[in-house]
């Protein structure tokens, strides 16, 4: 992703530079006057000598406590705490069938509901970068799978048609796909590719969801681990996902005809936010 770099930069700045909370605007945790409290002790004499100088006596005590603070702040998250409280609630996860006897999972972070919504349309159909801090702090919420490591996983970003990434001029679930690798510590795969003659899932009802769908993605490579992560930005009826599960099933059926075959794909799926659109 050659445009990565410079949302990397906005999400550091925005983390460490910028403590205010990312939806309301009020300090994150603890305010700058607390600091400047520990900074500047109250019992330091001022001199009234103009050539007078003097070092703050701060001992060893003191600054281990400004450190732990400056820490714990640091580390607060992108939102204050009732914010945090407000939005994210873990939506209980669905399942949706893809093959007889098997069924995906899907788990998101938060709901698709204000101002979560706002703040995905904004990123994804107007690239406003200024919300993409609060989505990570979302997709950090989700917890990473039992069991799936590094080297035994890989997340499969939900993969746009050519036509769509030329019209849009980036692609907002790999930036946030490429955020959630980081979180988990797991790699990214681009082994699916979108066929261009499906349109927009956006306003359908769940069967022509399912039908717009139909062979809408095709595998370049076979995957390289058996755990696989499926991810999308919002996720309503599931049917993305469940198309993309069916090509990743649709492979492992074709490989059982093979004797040295022994274990399937263990196929999961997580979206940023669930709810209709």
């Amino acid at each position: 992703m050659p445009r990565l770099a410079p949302y990397q930069t906005g999400i550091w700045l925005a983390e460490y530079l910028y403590v205010r909370c990312q939806l309301c605007r009020t300090y994150r945790s603890i305010p700058q006057s607390e600091l400047r409290k520990h900074a500047s002790p109250s019992h330091i004499e001022h001199s009234t000598n103009a050539s007078a100088t003097f070092e703050p006596s701060l001992n060893n005590s003191t600054f281990a406590n400004i450190r732990h603070r400056i820490s714990h702040r640091l580390n607060k998250g992108l939102l204050c705490a009732d914010c945090h409280n407000s939005i994210i609630w873990l939506p209980k996860s669905f399942e949706v069938d893809i093959a007889a006897g098997t069924s995906l999972t899907i788990q998101a972070a938060t709901y698709y509901d204000y101002p979560m919504r706002q703040a995905i349309r904004s990123f994804k159909h107007h690239e406003d970068m200024t919300k993409l801090p609060l989505l990570l702090h979302a997709i950090r919420q989700l917890p990473r799978p039992h069991g799936c490591y590094h080297n035994n996983s890989v997340i499969i970003a939900m993969p746009t048609t050519d036509q769509r990434l030329i019209k849009r001029g980036f692609d907002p679930v790999s930036i946030l796909s490429a955020q959630l690798s980081k979180h988990w510590h797991i790699p990214l795969w681009h082994g699916v590719r979108r066929i261009d003659d499906t349109i927009s899932q956006q306003g359908l009802t769940r069967a022509e969801r399912l039908s717009n769908l139909d062979s809408a993605f095709a595998l370049i490579s076979k995957p390289p681990v058996k755990r696989l992560l499926l991810f999308d930005d919002v996720s309503t009826t599931g049917a993305s996902l469940q198309a993309l599960a069916r090509a990743l099933i649709s492979t492992e059926i074709t490989e059982t005809m093979n004797p040295k075959h022994q274990n399937g794909y263990r196929v999961s799926a997580y979206a940023l936010a669930h709810g209709s659109q």
